[in-house]
């Protein structure tokens, strides 16, 4: 028998021996040269510690709270499509994973699990990821299942105005099942000779109109705070702040979008000095070790949100693998705050880390 995983990397590979060509390249591609896919991980590589010493730390907590919700550790499930292709229970194991390591998932609204069935799984702590459409009572109506469903906030996406070129797909003619939320909604079904259907059904419904003014809109048919999820500037993050989001999701939609945005990690703290404090920063993109949690939150991010390595583990081992990707995680983050001196997230500070640019700057 294969031996247990020990690290993120190796559920990887387990899910790339798992899964048919088509799917494993779906989940583990990017668009164009896949440059921003591999520097979302690199960039982490480039960030060093400056560990305390002499610190007590024979107790650590890694709890924190986000929205005025706790959770067990800054690692959030980030919305990722389909996970029906990776296992037969697709979302709902996610969601008991999640559930049972005491996080937050964030339900993609390209899952292929129902908003009710996610929400029938586990009394846990669900944000809703959404789109807007073109047609907007399709949102709507989206919107109103989520509340009445007991997800606790919005994650509107706002990166998409149209789909990334992802190479990958188009080569494999990548098909996509009909979104299980959108059924009798919308038609499911959009024929492409061209390529992936994928990138077809989203290009037929997304709206490239959208724009500031929308986010009002949304304001006004929900009570649920809306978190903004693919901010990369300083210019973007005050305007987010003006409108009233509840918060911002710094994200380059796992590199899948925009090739050459910047790393998500290298743009943090962009976003962090522009908000100064006024809503909580997140950012997902690249994280694979608990040392990259721990960077992230010394450069600002209130927590980080983990989405391909999700996936994997649940293509490679089910709910189970889900469950040892958060606990792997946590594993490495405890480990890290005990060796750098921090015995709580509160302790975690910007002079624990020096940035690439710093030791520049210090070389000068």
């Amino acid at each position: 028998m294969a031996a247990e995983p020990v690290n993120l990397n190796e559920f990887q590979e387990l899910a790339r021996l798992a899964l048919p060509k088509m799917y494993y390249d779906f989940y583990a591609g990017g668009a164009e040269d896949e440059h921003t896919l591999k520097e979302n991980v690199e960039a982490f590589h480039r960030i060093t510690f400056r560990p305390r010493i002499l610190v007590d730390v024979s107790r650590i907590d890694l709890s924190t709270t986000i929205l005025d919700y706790k959770i067990s550790a800054p690692i959030i499930i980030a919305p990722t499509a389909l996970h029906k292709l990776a296992n037969p229970e697709g979302e709902v194991a996610t969601a008991r994973a999640a559930a049972s390591c005491n996080t937050i998932m964030v339900l993609s609204f390209t899952s292929s699990s129902t908003i009710e069935e996610v929400a029938a799984s586990s009394n846990a702590v669900r944000f809703y990821q959404l789109y807007v459409f073109k047609k907007r009572d399709i949102t709507a109506t989206l919107v109103q299942r989520a509340e009445r469903n007991g997800f606790k906030a919005l994650v509107l996406t706002v990166d998409t105005p149209r789909l990334g070129r992802r190479e990958a797909d188009i080569k494999n003619k990548m098909i996509t099942p009909p979104l299980k939320n959108l059924e009798g909604l919308l038609s499911t079904k959009v024929s492409s000779d061209t390529g992936s259907n994928f990138e077809a059904d989203a290009n037929e419904t997304m709206d490239a109109s959208l724009s500031w003014k929308d986010l009002e809109w949304l304001r006004s048919i929900t009570n649920l705070p809306i978190l903004i999820k693919g901010i990369l500037t300083r210019e973007d993050a005050i305007k987010a702040v003006e409108v009233g989001v509840a918060g911002i999701i710094v994200s380059n939609h796992g590199a899948r979008q925009l090739d050459y945005s910047p790393a998500t990690i290298s743009a943090l703290e962009e976003v962090v000095h522009a908000v100064k404090g006024r809503v909580p920063i997140l950012m997902d993109g690249g994280v694979r070790r608990g040392t990259d949690v721990f960077k992230a939150l010394a450069l600002g991010a209130q927590a980080v949100l983990i989405g391909r390595p999700v996936v994997y583990g649940l293509a490679a081992k089910g709910e189970y693998g889900v469950r040892r990707v958060i606990e792997m995680l946590k594993d490495e983050f405890e480990l890290t705050m005990a060796l750098t001196g921090c015995p709580s997230v509160k302790h975690i500070t910007r002079k624990h880390v020096r940035t690439e640019h710093e030791r520049i700057h210090s070389m000068l």
